[in-house]
């Protein structure tokens, strides 16, 4: 059964689902880009594994640094005992401990054979290139692509967490694509759609002279929805905890409503 939604659908986000969702839509992305590239071409699901540190602290015993003495009252290092070893006492201090979360990265990229130059690199983003330490590890990613002669589209389909920076002010929006071209590395086409609109189809660009190629967002969505058989897992009835205006979230509640009553 097809999701309630035109576009994004929220829920997926509001309820845990969007990892996994995620991980799918970036496959059915590559498949339909190879589909449509030329045979000089390939796109291929890059991978790489983060460490995000989650700091605590936690009392820890240690010794103060060797040339620091035990002091007596008086404020003067403490006496060494006739023909025997200075002994300090330790001081419990606060040291951090580092509690550490595995994220795995996942994206597009489409290299020109037979070298295999990249050509491309997409980005759908997940919540950790959003929020925190992980969000500054994607910015400088960001940084080092936008360096290089290569065209970089990202695709952010999720409400929660920081937009990605810009010199302007973003269209007004709830979803974005963003299209950077190698030749105008200093500027960025910026796709803006809202909660009630469907997804659009973004141009993915190749060398020149070749023509860019149509990503269908819209029917790739629902083709990650239906194969991942959500209608069955997503409670429609549940409260829908994401980030939207006031009249936005009113109707994205009722259509979530509807769509359970359909169901039964």
């Amino acid at each position: 059964m097809p999701s309630p939604f035109p576009g994004v659908d929220p829920y997926l986000e509001s309820q845990g689902y969007w990892p996994d969702f995620h991980a799918s839509l970036i496959l059915y992305c590559r498949d339909a880009l190879n589909e449509l590239l030329p045979e000089s071409y390939e796109a291929r699901i890059s991978e790489q594994l983060r460490l995000l540190e989650l700091k605590e602290s936690v009392a820890r015993t240690v010794l103060p640094d060797v040339a620091v003495l035990q002091r007596s009252p008086g404020g003067t290092p403490a006496a060494r005992p006739e023909g025997g070893l200075l002994t300090l006492e330790p001081v419990t201090l606060d040291l951090p401990l580092l509690e550490v979360e595995e994220v795995r990265d996942l994206w597009i990229e489409i290299r020109h054979r037979p070298q295999r130059n990249l050509v491309t690199a997409i980005e759908i983003l997940s919540p950790t290139n959003k929020i925190g330490a992980g969000r500054q590890d994607y910015l400088v990613k960001r940084f080092e692509l936008t360096r290089q002669q290569v065209h970089f589209v990202e695709l952010d389909l999720l409400l929660r967490g920081q937009r990605l920076p810009m010199e302007q002010a973003l269209p007004p929006g709830d979803f974005y694509g963003f299209l950077r071209r190698a030749e105008n590395r200093k500027q960025s086409q910026v796709y803006a759609w809202t909660i009630r609109q469907p997804l659009p189809t973004i141009p993915i660009p190749l060398l020149t002279p070749d023509p860019d190629i149509p990503l269908d967002l819209g029917g790739l969505f629902a083709l990650a929805y239906d194969r991942g058989r959500y209608a069955r897992s997503l409670d429609y009835a549940a409260i829908l905890d994401v980030p939207l205006n006031p009249a936005d979230l009113a109707w994205a509640r009722q259509l979530g409503q509807s769509s359970t009553r359909i169901m039964r």
